[in-house]
């Protein structure tokens, strides 16, 4: 009889509490989607910075940017953290394509994030399509020296989940240049990493093998792309590229900017929460990843509106260098690990200013069941899926050297690739209420894991 009325009481203190965390829950969501400032820290971030690659003007901007804004969230502390970043510049570029004797005409491309160019010079061979990798191994050497080799490779359109596609294809984006050089290759051009319907090209992150010729590396979009290929399949097609994009051998001083709310019980305990702020060279870099450092500074300002006095400190990071080099992340560890600091769970987002559709974790299994145990909460708000694996690039480097877990919003993905790395990332793709929710979800989250020290 004794076991039962302790039965009864345990069940009876687990409903009051979960009533007042859906309280909580409601009250952080009212002030966010009522009052919220995410969306109009976007504007001004693509607005009046733009597009802000590390080691350029527009990332020293956006640097100065971050500071004023979470100035005016309310933080308890702010700083920059110095971080030293790669510098690369795309310049002119140009792709022309010419079908059997015809003229050559001018098609939209991008040069690859980090490729190198034709030093501003044209260069004119002919195209050689091939699906895969596979296909161009099985090609005689002799039918690729020389020439410029095109990956027609799709984005896989049967994955419901979009990141999955992006994993599958990326490699075409990052390796096939020196793949290519290694028969004797003079040029690449690849399908984008791209989910639309359009014909925006997609930038992004390629990277070399030093043991082969740093050749030149440019993406269509996917109507080009399908055109590419009819044309390829009729005949010979030449193409002439013409770029003066080069990597910087030096690096730049730049910097992560921080804000923190000290912990009421545990101040020497940390929970992170970030985005990074730099982006490539085109489109305003509003979804990737505007939408995840204004989410993040959110998550401060809405503490500090509700009076929330988190148990931990909560600090919101706005990472350098994420695009190309990670430089912003590997410093914030390297800091974190000198001066033997406590982080008890980092979480990115960094996947667009979508609605929110889940929380990814890596971490020990008993941990995950901690925050999954509270998964009805976030229901009301969207939030159903707790299943992956997820943290993000920024917050890898503290997760590998600390073994901090980790944590990512999962935000719905089915336009995050028709937008991705492309000249359309601009504020005006971002819908007001979607990023809001996206905040929500981060401070409810944060809230929880603070209020019942589950970490």
């Amino acid at each position: 009889m004794k076991a039962r009325f302790l039965t009864i009481a345990a069940l009876l203190v687990t409903l009051q509490s979960l009533a007042q965390d859906s309280l909580m829950f409601r009250k952080i969501s009212d002030e966010i989607l009522l009052h919220g400032a995410s969306y109009e820290n976007l504007r001004v971030l693509c607005k009046n910075v733009g597009n802000r690659i590390s080691g350029s003007a527009g990332a020293a901007k956006a640097v100065e940017w971050g500071e004023k804004a979470m100035k005016e969230s309310g933080a308890d502390k702010v700083w920059l953290q110095p971080a030293n970043v790669p510098y690369w510049y795309r310049g002119k570029e140009s792709l022309m394509l010419k079908i059997a004797n015809g003229q050559y005409k001018k098609v939209t491309a991008l040069s690859l994030g980090n490729s190198e160019g034709t030093n501003g010079k044209p260069l004119e061979a002919e195209i050689v399509m091939v699906h895969n990798f596979d296909e161009l191994n099985a090609l005689p050497a002799g039918a690729v020296k020389g020439k410029i080799v095109y990956f027609n490779y799709r984005f896989r359109q049967d994955f419901v989940f979009t990141f999955n596609g992006y994993g599958d294809a990326v490699k075409y984006r990052f390796a096939s240049p020196s793949i290519a050089a290694s028969k004797g290759a003079v040029g690449v051009i690849i399908r984008s990493m791209s989910t639309g319907a359009d014909d925006f090209p997609h930038t992004g992150g390629m990277h070399y093998n030093d043991s082969f010729a740093k050749i030149p590396e440019m993406a269509l979009g996917n109507y080009t792309a399908d055109s590419l290929e009819k044309y390829c399949a009729r005949g010979k097609v030449m193409a002439k590229m013409q770029s003066e994009c080069h990597m910087n051998t030096d690096l730049r001083p730049s910097y992560n900017v921080i804000g923190e709310i000290r912990g009421s019980k545990y101040p020497d305990s940390i929970i992170t929460v970030g985005g990074h702020l730099d982006s490539w060279d085109v489109g305003e870099g509003a979804n990737d990843d505007g939408a995840g450092c204004v989410q993040s500074i959110e998550v401060l300002r809405a503490f500090k509106a509700l009076g929330i006095r988190p148990k931990y400190t909560v600090r919101a990071v706005l990472f350098m260098n994420e695009e190309n080099g990670t430089k912003g992340g590997e410093a914030y560890a390297d800091s974190a690990l000198s001066k033997k600091e406590h982080h008890i769970l980092a979480i990115e987002t960094d996947a667009g200013g979508f609605s929110p559709r889940g929380i990814g974790m890596e971490m020990a299994d008993g941990l995950k069941e901690r925050i999954r145990a509270n998964k009805a909460l976030f229901l009301p708000y969207g939030v159903y899926d707790f299943s992956m694996e997820e943290g993000g690039s920024d917050i890898s480097p503290i997760h590998k050297k600390l073994n901090v877990p980790v944590a990512g919003l999962i935000p719905d993905s089915q336009r995050y690739f028709d937008i991705h790395h492309t000249n359309n990332d601009v504020f005006e793709n971002v819908n007001h209420r979607e990023l809001e929710l996206g905040s929500v979800i981060l401070a409810q989250l944060i809230y929880l894991v603070s209020e019942h020290e589950l970490l």
